[in-house]
C-alpha cells in the first residue's frame, strides 16, 4: 500500500473516535496491554512524562518536549487529534515520524492486529511507542487521547505525571460532574511518581489529592502560590508575550492565546519538579537558572518550530489578520471569548463551526455581537450542520450567512474583509485542520 491508502485503512477500517464518535471509542487496556506484550514492551526503553487534562495537553506536552529538546535530550512527542497529517501525532526532536515507517509497521503487523480489532488509536499508541524505542528517544511526552485511567497511553509508568485542568468534555465517557472527570484523569496518577496539577476547583482537588496520598505520589497544585512561577504577563508586540516568573526571571513566548498563561504555569512547575528529580539539574546554580531563562525563552518562542503545534491563537495571515485556534469547548471558549472581545479592528469576521458533542448553546451566548458570521461545517461525521448552528446563532443575535465547507466559507470572509479587518477561524479542531489543509 501506498502512504495515502495505508492512512486510509487506519482511518476507515479501524473504529476511530475523531471520525464517527462513540462506536469509535474503547475503554480498557486489554488491547493495549496485548499490543505491548506483542511489541516487546517498548516503552521500557525510555523515560516518559505522562499529559491528562481537559484543555491544554498539546500545549504543555509541546512546551515541555520543546524544553527538554533545547537542553539536549532527544525527545519524543505523541499527540493528538492531527490536524494536516497523520504524521504529525508522533515525532522526534519535531520530526514527523516518516511515510516508510507508518506503510512498513501496518503492512508488517495487519495480520496480528486485524484478529485483536483494535481502535484506531490503540493501533496509533502501539506504533508511537515502537517509533521511540527504535529511534532510541531519551525521553517521551506522552499525551493522553480521551480521559486517562482506561486510556491506551495508561501503560506505561512515567516519572512524572501532570494533568492540566478539568471541565466538563467528553461526558458520556468521563462522568457528568467534575469530581467524576476528575477521578477518570487522576488514574494516570502511579505509585511514588510526582504529579503536577495545573489548575483544580474545591470539587476536584480533593480527587486528586485522595488518588496521590493511596499512590505515595508527591503533589503540585501549579496554581498555590508558594508553587506558582508566572507574576504577569505582559503583551509586547502581536507575536510575543513576555512572562515574569518567580525562579526564571523574564521569558518569554510565541504562544499567544490567553490560555496560554495558565499552560506556561503549568510546565514551569513541572520543569521545576524535574529539575528536583536530577533532570536539568546543572541549572540549580545561578549561573546555571540565567542559563534556564535563556534556553525556556528559546523552546518557548521556537515551540512551533521545535514540535510542529499549530493552531493555537496561530496568526496565518497579517493583511487582513487571519488567526486560528483549535478550542473547541465552554472552558476553551471561556478565553477565546474575551480575547476576540480584545481584538482592535474595523470588522471581525468569524468562520465557525462545531461538532455534535459539544456544548453549542453555551458556546453561541459567548460568540461576539457585532461580528459577521460563516457558519459552516467541518468533513467529518460528527459535524454539526451548517444550517442547525446558524438558527441557533440567530437566535441568539448573531448574523451571518451559512456554506457547506470551511474553504468555502473562508473564501467569502476573505472576499468581505477589508485591509484592517479580523478573520477568526474555529469552534472546532475538524474546522481548524480543514482550514490548514485547504486554505493555507
Amino acid at each position: 500500500m501506498t502512504y495515502r491508502e495505508t492512512t486510509e485503512y487506519l482511518f476507515n477500517q479501524l473504529p476511530m473516535f475523531e471520525r464517527i464518535g462513540d462506536k469509535g471509542y474503547k475503554s480498557g487496556l486489554d488491547n493495549s496491554l496485548s499490543l505491548d506484550v506483542h511489541f516487546g514492551h517498548p516503552h521500557s526503553n525510555f523515560k516518559t512524562i505522562h499529559i491528562a487534562g481537559t484543555n491544554g495537553k498539546g500545549s504543555c506536552s509541546s512546551m515541555i518536549a520543546a524544553m527538554l529538546q533545547t537542553a539536549g535530550y532527544k525527545v519524543g512527542l505523541y499527540t493528538s487529534p492531527h490536524l494536516v497529517d497523520f504524521r504529525e501525532r508522533i515525532r522526534v526532536n519535531g520530526r514527523m515520524v516518516s511515510e516508510q515507517y507508518v506503510m512498513e509497521f501496518v503492512e508488517k503487523e495487519r495480520s496480528f492486529f486485524e484478529k485483536l480489532h483494535p481502535s484506531f488509536f490503540e493501533i496509533t499508541t502501539a506504533m508511537a511507542f515502537k517509533y521511540f524505542s527504535d529511534m532510541k528517544v531519551d525521553i517521551a511526552v506522552i499525551e493522553t487521547g480521551l480521559g486517562g485511567r482506561l486510556d491506551c497511553t495508561n501503560i506505561i509508568n512515567p516519572m512524572i505525571s501532570v494533568i492540566t485542568n478539568i471541565s466538563f468534555d467528553h461526558t458520556q465517557f468521563l462522568g457528568n460532574t467534575l469530581a467524576q472527570i476528575a477521578g477518570e484523569k487522576a488514574g494516570i496518577i502511579k505509585e511514588d511518581v510526582p504529579v503536577v496539577i495545573g489548575n483544580a476547583t474545591a470539587e476536584t482537588r480533593t480527587v486528586f489529592e485522595k488518588k496521590a496520598y493511596e499512590m505515595r505520589s508527591e503533589i503540585r497544585f501549579a496554581q498555590d502560590s508558594d508553587n506558582k512561577e508566572v507574576k504577569e504577563v505582559r503583551n509586547i508586540d502581536d507575536s510575543t508575550l513576555l512572562y515574569y516568573t518567580k525562579s526564571f526571571g523574564e521569558v518569554k513566548s510565541s504562544l499567544m492565546g490567553n490560555y496560554q498563561e495558565e499552560n506556561v504555569n503549568t510546565v514551569l512547575v513541572v520543569l521545576k519538579t524535574l529539575m528536583s528529580m536530577g533532570y536539568l539539574c546543572e541549572c540549580l546554580s545561578e549561573k546555571g537558572r540565567e542559563n534556564m531563562r535563556v534556553e525556556i525563552t528559546e523552546a518557548f518562542t521556537n515551540v512551533s518550530k521545535l514540535t510542529g503545534l499549530s493552531g493555537r491563537w496561530q496568526t496565518v495571515k497579517t493583511t487582513p489578520r487571519v488567526v486560528c485556534d483549535t478550542g473547541h469547548n465552554l472552558a476553551g471558549w471561556r478565553y477565546l471569548s474575551r480575547q476576540l472581545g480584545e481584538v482592535k479592528c474595523k470588522q471581525m469576521h468569524i468562520i465557525f463551526g462545531m461538532v455534535n458533542d459539544k456544548d453549542i448553546d453555551n458556546v453561541i451566548k459567548m460568540l461576539p455581537k457585532n461580528a459577521i458570521y460563516y457558519f459552516t461545517e467541518a468533513d467529518t461525521h460528527r459535524a454539526l450542520p451548517w444550517v442547525e448552528i446558524q438558527q441557533k446563532a440567530i437566535a441568539n443575535g448573531l448574523y451571518g450567512v451559512g456554506y457547506p465547507s470551511v474553504k468555502e466559507s473562508f473564501a467569502a470572509a476573505l472576499r468581505n474583509a477589508a485591509h484592517d479587518d479580523f478573520v477568526f477561524v474555529g469552534g472546532s479542531s475538524y474546522v481548524v485542520a480543514d482550514f490548514l489543509r485547504d486554505c493555507i
